[in-house]
């Protein structure tokens, strides 16, 4: 018994030591584009740029991400997790130095960030591969989940630079210290795993053609979902609420979507199937939420923004979980495929929903993010019945299909 106890300890351990280290990867390699959003103000000041075009680099730099996503999840199956968490923790802290020491002009900043990009991009996917690999089945879910809420956790690092470095010793120093954190976290960075041959069969079982129909449907969930994170307080005090109330029911939104990724990862693991068809609930129900935002009203704003977050965009670490759970065999590269179309709407979803709210109004915005939510939900129970059908296919050429998805 004693024994029993002392391996199931050491299991433990190693699941913690696994899901922290993914958590500090996670963030770090995504400090830098956060970073440059919560200093903007003293950035722009020194530097001469405006939020437009601080809107056009956020923009760029996800259109740059979805461009190297799928090259970079190959070469994070083929040298494995350890050494490309390592990469991406060592590229990103020295963007974060040489925007610090280096950013001297906008066209600086431009270029230093978006050559960048790939950080954070290895980041997510080599810390996929880890928790796929080394933690257990039964706290995958979790794992995923927590991985997911720790972009919130970044957020809030970010803004916490702004009045404890950037308004004191200034924002090259919050760099610099963001770089430091950066390199710290190689000491908590788990082992990981090391290139793995993958098999004809593996590759056949990726079932291509569906994750990009899943990939596309994420793309028009996170493009409706960047509205609320980035606008949801400028429209509010469009309609008539206090700044400070906006404010308030932004980071109502902003707890409640880590509370809900989490749930939803704890859930996962006590479900034997259906994860993609609970991410498109999630999607279908959320777009009720954020078509609530082109409601005048307190009311209509703080019940739209809790089911717009809680439901809207709690999904990305849930759907990351079904598609490793489908590809076991390559679970980075089948994953890069997803997140092609979800950085794709991270990149046109804010220039999109700025152009409406300007030409148009916020109401008319928030209608169109919503039938893109509600057509996101459409196409993931789309790709869903697509990866059934490949399942059932494998099967009965007596192939692997991994772990199903589940009806």
């Amino acid at each position: 018994m004693a024994e029993q106890s002392g391996q199931s300890g050491q299991a433990e351990q190693s699941a913690v030591r696994v899901g922290s280290g993914a958590v500090a990867i996670t963030t770090a390699t995504v400090l830098p584009i956060f970073l440059l959003g919560a200093l903007s103000v003293q950035v722009g000041a020194e530097l001469g740029f405006d939020p437009a075009a601080l809107g056009l680099i956020v923009s760029a730099y996800f259109g740059v991400s979805a461009l190297v996503s799928l090259p970079v999840g190959k070469l994070v199956e083929r040298l494995g997790s350890r050494r490309t968490s390592r990469i991406a923790l060592v590229g990103a802290a020295i963007s974060m130095l040489l925007i610090a020491g280096l950013a001297r002009s906008y066209a600086a900043v431009v270029a230093i960030v978006l050559l960048g990009a790939w950080t954070n991009v290895m980041g997510q996917l080599s810390t996929n591969l880890t928790l796929a690999r080394a933690m257990p089945a039964r706290r995958l879910g979790l794992s995923f989940g927590v991985k997911q809420a720790c972009v919130p956790l970044a957020t809030l690092l970010a803004g916490l630079a702004v009045p404890a470095v950037g308004l004191t010793v200034g924002w090259r120093w919050a760099y610099v210290i963001a770089a430091g954190m950066a390199l710290g976290a190689l000491a908590v960075a788990p082992r990981g795993s090391g290139p793995e041959e993958r098999s004809a069969a593996g590759k056949a079982d990726r079932a291509t053609g569906a994750l990009a129909v899943v990939g596309i449907a994420a793309g028009l969930g996170a493009a409706s979902s960047t509205g609320l994170s980035i606008f949801l307080v400028a429209s509010a005090v469009d309609q008539g609420v206090a700044p400070g109330l906006a404010g308030l029911v932004l980071t109502l939104g902003s707890v409640v979507a880590v509370v809900m990724r989490m749930l939803h990862g704890w859930l996962a693991d006590r479900r034997a199937g259906g994860h993609v068809a609970v991410v498109a609930g999630s999607l279908l129900l959320g777009a009720a939420g954020v078509l609530l935002l082109a409601v005048p009203g307190s009311v209509a704003l703080v019940v739209g923004t809790v089911l717009g977050f809680g439901l809207g965009w709690s999904w990305p670490g849930l759907l990351q979980f079904a598609v490793v759970r489908l590809n076991p065999s390559a679970p980075a590269a089948a994953t890069a495929i997803v997140q092609v179309g979800v950085y794709a709407g991270g990149c046109l979803g804010p220039v999109g929903f700025g152009l409406l709210a300007t030409g148009v109004s916020f109401a008319a915005a928030w209608i169109v993010a919503a039938v893109a939510m509600l057509i996101a939900g459409v196409g993931v129970l789309v790709g869903r019945r697509m990866l059934v059908r490949h399942r059932d296919a494998a099967s009965a050429r007596d192939l692997p299909a991994g772990v199903p998805v589940g009806r």
